[in-house]
């Protein structure tokens, strides 16, 4: 049993925060394209960032940011122009964005964390951005969470947002989330966003470390189509307001903390993955016996990211035959003749060697899950065993579906 749990609020759910998420005019849909999270006081800041060597502006503001302090009492996120490959006044616009909620909020610049989300190559516009800083300012409440949601999407079906709640030191502790993401998603940070808010006490290097672990365990576990973008950030704040006493090193507390921090990353994770673009049902891999975690991650992730395995979930085909060898070719060695494959209740591999089974049922057990209830019965579930090692690990995707060629195919037209 989890020792947290759901509650209501989303990233307003922790003491001290607020958010607001309003129509700007950045989109040419007109839908709601610029959000903002407050923390009323200064906040431990941490941060995980894509691993492309094409970032985004707001991408390099953040890191240089998070490095000179990690602290912050904002984030500013608009959606509709990624602001990547924008070259110098790409940079100078993040700049300009920073510079303008520090002052309609009456803070410093420096207190100010940027996100960007939309197509590449095209700068945010900034007359449409300037004059919604103080329309976002002025919406801020405390039951502004859903609204920032929406304002964070773009080719997204859903909002994905969480809260949970835990005790420490008999005081209650809050975390929530909000994520956008549904394509260009692949370990390694994926386009998502997440802004997460606690209200626990906790330094500024652990925090870093718990939220980098947790985005391995999460963000870094999910695939939808096998691209990275340019825009990735994973931005987390904790701003003490639960009055807790300090978590400054590891120990019972602490294991409590990141524990619940990573449950909201993986219910935003799991939520991006299934939220794929055209995609159907979400697909779980969990690799038991292998050498370490990592090494069970690895041979999960790349199941999940195989267009094989992907499609035959797509086309309700039990062909474990894909799994295996997707398996094969993740990179990391084990003995062939250990090798189990089940989907669902299903075995199909033992010992390395193929078994009889009910394909018609276990097609019906495919079909189910696209009939199943969202993020509850509408998951595919895939278990591979390698061996007789410690490590263990889970990916998450979806199936690939006709509708994603479309969607992509018409992204800027």
């Amino acid at each position: 049993m989890a020792d947290w749990q759901e509650i209501t609020g989303g990233i307003t759910a922790p003491r001290g925060y607020q958010a607001a998420g309003i129509t700007a005019g950045l989109k040419p849909s007109g839908l709601p394209d610029l959000a903002l999270i407050f923390s009323e006081v200064e906040a431990i800041a941490a941060g995980v960032f894509t691993t492309s060597q094409v970032k985004a502006a707001c991408v390099e503001y953040c890191r240089q940011r998070l490095q000179a302090k990690q602290s912050a009492r904002a984030i500013l996120c608009n959606a509709g122009q990624a602001n990547a490959a924008t070259g110098t006044q790409g940079y100078l616009d993040t700049l300009e964005s920073a510079m303008a909620v520090g002052q309609a909020l009456n803070i410093s610049s420096e207190s100010v964390l940027v996100a960007s989300t939309g197509v590449i190559g095209q700068r945010i516009k900034m007359d449409a951005l300037r004059s919604g800083i103080p329309k976002v300012v002025a919406a801020l409440s405390q039951t502004g969470s859903d609204a920032a949601a929406g304002a964070i999407i773009t080719t997204d079906l859903v909002t994905k947002s969480i809260a949970l709640e835990t005790t420490i030191s008999d005081r209650p502790v809050r975390i929530g989330g909000i994520a956008k993401g549904s394509g260009m998603i692949h370990p390694n940070m994926a386009t998502m966003l997440a802004f997460v808010t606690c209200d626990a006490v906790v330094s500024p290097h652990l925090w870093q470390q718990m939220l980098a672990r947790a985005a391995d365990r999460s963000f870094n576990s999910i695939t939808v189509d096998g691209d990275t973008s340019t825009n990735d950030s994973l931005i987390a704040l904790a701003n003490g307001q639960s009055r807790t006493p300090a978590i400054t090193e590891w120990g019972a507390e602490a294991e409590k903390l990141e524990a619940m921090l990573t449950a909201v990353c993986q219910h935003l994770a799991k939520a991006i993955a299934r939220d794929g673009e055209g995609a159907t049902c979400l697909i779980e891999v969990e690799v038991t016996g292998a050498h370490d975690e990592i090494s069970a991650r690895q041979i999960a992730k790349t199941i999940a990211g195989s267009s094989l395995v992907k499609s035959a979930i797509f086309g309700r085909d039990p062909n474990w035959g894909r799994i295996a060898a997707a398996a094969g070719r993740a990179g990391v060695p084990f003995e062939q003749e250990n090798l189990q494959i089940k989907l669902g209740d299903f075995l199909m591999l033992e010992n390395g060697q193929p078994l009889q089974f009910d394909r018609a049922a276990a097609s019906a057990y495919l079909k189910k899950a696209v009939a199943g209830a969202y993020l509850q019965q509408d998951t595919v579930l895939i278990s591979v065993n390698v061996g007789n090692g410690h490590g263990s690990g889970k990916a998450w995707g979806c199936d690939l579906s006709y509708d994603y060629v479309r969607i992509n195919a018409e992204y800027t037209t």
